[in-house]
């Protein structure tokens, strides 16, 4: 079959047949949002007296509802080599190695998903950045007279490697992007598979994520509960702002005279087509 259609149309199917430009702009949205988060995160001055005084509210804060336990916690595994390794193993191949997998994953077979998590991923990233400008939070493993230490560093130099301390803030406790993104790649998981092991998958990450962020030191009990608010808030809000009905299209004046007006004969566009 050859068909003859007007530029309009022609322009609109070009559109339609460049899934992969499509696709290369998403990956490089992506990457370009992962590189600034780092970039940007490295460069705040975090205030060190400012960040003591703040994670010290936070533990009054803890103790005043009665559940500041991140020392006794973590005390439970410090005499097992074995226990500190797996806290160590979920905290750092836990997060980023799971991200990337679950972006890949909705990349490749659910292209609208991803485009929704990953606009979520940086929505909550930037309102993460100014947390971490406007309320510097020292980590409990930084903090003297919490009896917590830290785990990663001292058992192990990989995860340093991965993030290097220039590209890392120390004083980011507030919220727990840790906890925030790993629970938005659960939530994509459940969303997305159909498979019931999956979505059992999906449930328990975010948590055995949460755990393992203070067993390590690296955060309080509240850090985590703030970074899941903020980051299924940022997933609310991409969700609202992508059903939200769309106002229908202007019809432009060469949209106008492309239209066959009731009862005239066809045009010579419609009349070449040959079936064949």
């Amino acid at each position: 079959m050859r068909c003859t259609v007007t530029n309009h149309t022609c322009k609109a199917l070009s559109r339609k047949s460049s899934p992969s430009i499509s696709g290369l702009y998403d990956i490089v949205v992506l990457v370009l949002a992962v590189y600034v988060y780092f970039f940007v995160r490295g460069l705040v001055d975090a205030r060190e007296s400012d960040a003591m005084d703040n994670a010290h509210t936070i533990v009054s804060f803890e103790k005043s509802l009665g559940i500041f336990h991140e020392q006794q916690l973590q005390s439970t595994i410090l005499d097992h080599q074995w226990a500190v390794s797996i806290a160590n193993g979920i905290y750092m191949y836990g997060h980023w190695p799971v991200i990337v997998g679950t972006l890949a994953w909705l990349f490749i077979r659910h292209r609208s998903m991803f485009r929704i998590f990953r606009s979520a991923m940086i929505l909550s990233g930037l309102v993460g950045f100014a947390f971490f400008f406007f309320l510097p939070t020292a980590p409990p493993r930084l903090v003297e007279g919490l009896g917590l230490v830290d785990t990663v560093t001292l058992y192990s130099e990989a995860y340093r490697v991965l993030q290097p301390p220039s590209l890392t803030n120390p004083y980011a406790a507030m919220p727990s992007l840790h906890v925030g993104w790993n629970l938005l790649m659960g939530v994509a998981i459940i969303q997305a598979s159909g498979n019931r092991i999956w979505r059992v998958i999906g449930i328990t990450m975010p948590l055995v994520m949460y755990v393992a962020t203070i067993l390590t030191g690296n955060h309080y009990f509240v850090d985590g509960i703030m970074g899941s608010a903020l980051a299924l808030a940022a997933l609310a809000i991409v969700t609202w702002w992508k059903q939200r009905p769309q106002a229908p299209r202007m019809t432009t004046p060469d949209t106008l005279s492309e239209m066959p007006l009731a009862g005239s004969p066809p045009t010579s566009e419609a009349r070449n087509v040959d079936a064949g």
